[in-house]
């Protein structure tokens, strides 16, 4: 009977470690992407211009653009990458559960997510900003003391607010459409989230304004990988380094957001080449 239950457990232990996939359990991430011969990437479905599924159904924007020259630097082709939709506040936990390798979903470096997964070399700027209706009084913070602010849930909006203005009332989403849908419906009186996308947003729709153009820290947005995946980060460090000789950012840049954003809005404002600020 010991020897069947160790038979059982052995196993058990064997399925549960190659499922990691992680260099902690001694499995090279580099390697078991190329036998599975696709990469997945986890993207915003419903972030333009970063991230975002077209009329057709094909993924568009400034994170496909890089998660396609992963695929191609990884497995020799761009169409080796599989696109996993996800959430905000579930980023972290696709990464934890295996259910993607990267996670290019205009992920924002922060200290405590830095301490469940790892990042590597940034290739974006962003800051928090406000955006509210055009004939909108709101200039400030303090404006927002008597009036219901939105957020997505799991966003460095979300955690900005939680943390410094708690008496504001906030109404929070999982999914940016059901965020700005709720702005445009009148049933909050500001939307806080990334300014890069607020500018984009905005841009669009005239009767909106961006009043905090930049609001705490400035931030930068990178790729991550699971917790210990040396091997992958170590990749994409690289590539990142050597794109820069490229200028493979200022030129998706000009491909994807250029024209989404206004005349006062320069690329060295957003992207970052090489990894370095």
């Amino acid at each position: 009977m010991k020897k069947i239950f160790l038979s059982i457990f052995t196993a058990f232990v064997a399925v549960f470690l190659a499922a990691c996939g992680s260099s902690e359990s001694g499995v090279n991430s580099i390697e078991r992407i190329k036998n599975s011969g696709v990469v997945k990437i986890g993207v915003f479905g419903d972030k333009p211009p970063f991230g975002y599924v077209d009329e057709k159904g094909a993924n568009q924007g400034y994170d496909i653009i890089f998660a396609k020259r992963i695929a191609k630097e990884l497995l020799g082709d761009e169409n080796k990458v599989e696109f996993v939709l996800v959430e905000a506040a579930n980023r972290v936990e696709f990464l934890k559960s295996n259910k993607v390798d990267i996670i290019l979903a205009n992920f924002t470096q922060t200290p405590e997510r830095a301490e469940q997964v790892d990042f590597a070399l940034p290739y974006m700027k962003v800051a928090l900003g406000v955006a509210v209706p055009k004939d909108s009084e709101i200039k400030s913070v303090e404006d927002l003391k008597d009036k219901t602010l939105i957020l997505n849930k799991g966003t460095t909006a979300d955690a900005y607010f939680t943390k410094n203005h708690a008496d504001i009332k906030t109404l929070k989403f999982d999914q940016n459409t059901e965020t700005f849908a709720a702005l445009m419906d009148k049933r909050g009186d500001a939307l806080a989230h990334d300014n890069t996308l607020l500018f984009a947003w905005v841009k669009e729709r005239p009767d909106y304004k961006v009043v905090i153009k930049e609001l705490g820290n400035q931030d930068v947005i990178a790729p991550a990988v699971k917790k210990g995946d040396k091997e992958l980060k170590e990749f994409i460090d690289n590539l990142i380094i050597s794109l820069a000789a490229e200028q493979f950012f200022h030129k998706a840049y000009d491909e994807s957001l250029k024209a989404h954003f206004g005349a006062d809005i320069k690329a060295d404002d957003v992207v970052i080449e090489g990894g370095k600020l």
